[in-house]
This record gives C-alpha cells, structure tokens and sequence, in this order.
C-alpha cells in the first residue's frame, strides 16, 4: 500500500499539518522539523497525493492554453515556448484547440473557472469586451500571446512595422511590382488581424516609395500552403505579373515557390518571395523573411501568467503589461536586385521606411 501523509508524520515525529506545511513549502516550520519530516519523506518513499494536494490548497495546478489550429507551425513553436517554462513549474499545460466560432466561444466561456485551471494563456484569437468581462468575473488570470486588448496583459508583435520592413526591402532591391498574399482577412482563426496589419504596412513603405497601389496584386485566401500555391499561380500568370511577393507567412511563402516552380519560374531570378515568421524550414529553402519571436513569446506569456498567478493583489491593481516582441528582417537567398532600368524612382529616403 502506499505510503500516507499520517506515517510520514508518525516517522518524523511532527504532526500531519506540519508535514503538509514543509511539502507545500508555506508558512513557518523549525529547521529541525524540517529536516525529520524530509529524512522520513525519503525513508518511507513518501509520494504526495496530487489530487489531495489540489484540494487542500484550493488550486489545479493546470494552464489552460486556447489557441486555434495547435499543429501549425508558428503555433507550435508558440507551445514550446510556453510548455519551456510551464515544465520548471509545479503547473501541468492542457491545450483547447479551436477550429470553430462555436468552439472559441464555448473556451471563453467555460475554461476560466476556479475549477478547471489556476491560469489561462490564450494564443492569437482576440477575446471581445464582453468575454473579457467573463474572464474578469472568474478572477482566473488570462494573458494574451499574438493578440491584445486593453484590459489583459498580452505579448505580441508588431505586425505593422514588420510588413514595412519585408516590402522596404523589396524596394530596396529596385522592385516596384510588389504583391501581397495573406490569409483572408476576416478568418478569426489564424491571426486576421496580423495578416491586416501587415498589409496595412505594404501598404505604408509603398506609398512612401511613390509606387502604386495595384488592386490585382493583393491576393487571400485559407492559411495554407496549397492554398498558397493557387493564390500565387494566379499573382505569376497576371499580363503585368509582379517581380516580387511578400507573403503574410512562410507556410505561405513556400506555396509560392511552388507556384513559380510549378510555372517554370526560377526563385529569385524570376520573381522574388519574403516570408514572415522564420520557421526553421526558411534557413534550409533559403526564404528571406521577418523574424518574430515565436518561441520567444510563448515563453514570455507563460512568464507573465506565473506572476499573475503568484501576485494576484499586485496584479488587480496595476495596469496590464502590454509587450512587443523584436523583429528582424532576415536576408537569405530568395530575393534579387532589378536592374537599374527597372528599379522605381524613390521619392524619399529609403530609411524612413522603417523608422
């Protein structure tokens, strides 16, 4: 039979409250009672009843994370970074995967209780005013990774800035036919709204470059590299086709260097291709992207959480902590410079364009 919380105290002399205090590590217990309760936990082979240690203070010792299509690669890299810290911890990680407007609602709904996690992480989907309200109403601590709102803590990026720095490269490079490819920009599901912001900064380093706005060159659809693939075969086989493709992902990216093998193209010879997120296949494809800290965030947030967790008068009373994550833009191979006959007359400096 297993050893019982009752033996170890017979053992080591000290009553049962005594031993919970010194495996809960809380309040004060002697150095002496402290020492006979640790030899008689390691002579007895004493192992703590979880279930009854939940119980007894009032704690899951569950994170709950709520993120939509978990196998995808970027939020995957976001689950290491938040299981690399969750693992040095006495708190176990259970994953809601959404693929559903039905299922995110009945996440925010039901996942923060008192009975179910002690923290919930939630991954790229932005909660509405009134699901922040419920969060709030359960006093279970929620943060945001790869989205924001005014009243959780949250860590993302800044989508505006990286979709500047991928086209100013471009740019830079004397393209001026530049196309767009992201997700469609109303799927709550894989980040809409960092799809929008970055197009928002496409938008922004083209207009200041003096360089025109085509209708034809904005292209979306299902996050997907096949997806991707149909997208840009329509981009590539245009009349007045663009030299280059700044593409919201490199899940994405990749389906355009298919589409341009598949069309006989040479990547960057005939068209050049930027990726956003910098998943470690982008090194082997030689895919020139803007670096975000994926892992980096997810790690981030869960630090976030576990102080939210630890300090939770602290927290009530001070401001959410909003943080954005560093971005890089990464050079590889995918993208070459025109030549002189074709690059676009600038009609400011080229620096502002990331300032």
């Amino acid at each position: 039979m297993p050893t019982t919380i009752r033996e170890v105290a017979r053992r080591a002399g000290v009553g049962v409250a005594t031993v919970s205090r010194v495996l809960n590590n809380s309040g004060f217990v002697s150095t002496q009672s402290r020492q006979s309760v640790l030899q008689a936990v390691s002579d007895l082979n004493y192992v703590p009843n979880p279930t009854a240690r939940r119980l007894s203070l009032g704690k899951t010792f569950t994170i709950a994370v709520i993120v939509p299509f978990f196998t995808r690669p970027s939020f995957v890299e976001r689950l290491r970074g938040i299981d690399s810290v969750l693992a040095e911890s006495d708190y176990d990680m259970i994953v809601f995967n959404v693929e559903t407007t039905q299922r995110r609602d009945k996440f925010f709904t039901e996942v923060p209780r008192r009975d179910r996690a002690d923290g919930v992480i939630i991954v790229t989907l932005t909660p509405t005013d009134g699901q922040v309200a419920v969060f709030e109403e359960s006093g279970v601590p929620v943060v945001l990774v790869d989205s924001d709102h005014p009243r959780l803590p949250s860590v993302r990026e800044d989508s505006v800035l990286g979709g500047r720095l991928a086209t100013q490269h471009l740019i830079d490079l004397g393209h001026r036919k530049i196309a767009y490819l992201s997700d469609v920009l109303d799927d709550v599901f894989k980040s809409a709204a960092a799809s929008a912001r970055r197009q928002t900064g496409y938008q922004q380093a083209m207009r200041e470059a003096g360089l025109p706005l085509n209708e034809a060159y904005l292209k979306s659809g299902r996050h997907s590299r096949e997806e991707a693939r149909r997208c840009a075969a329509e981009l590539l086989t245009l009349p007045d086709r663009p030299t280059a493709i700044f593409a919201a992902s490199d899940t994405q990216a990749i389906g355009v260097m298919e589409a341009a093998r598949d069309l006989g193209m040479r990547v960057p010879e005939d068209v050049s291709v930027v990726g956003y997120d910098d998943l470690d296949i982008a090194d082997y494809l030689g895919l020139t992207t803007v670096r975000q800290s994926l892992f980096e965030s997810g790690r981030r947030g869960a630090e976030l959480l576990l102080h939210a967790i630890e300090q939770p008068h602290r927290n009530t009373r001070d401001a959410p902590v909003h943080e954005l994550m560093p971005l890089e833009l990464v050079v590889r191979q995918s993208c070459i410079r025109l030549s002189a006959d074709d690059a676009p007359r600038m009609t400011h400096d080229p620096s502002h364009a990331t300032n």
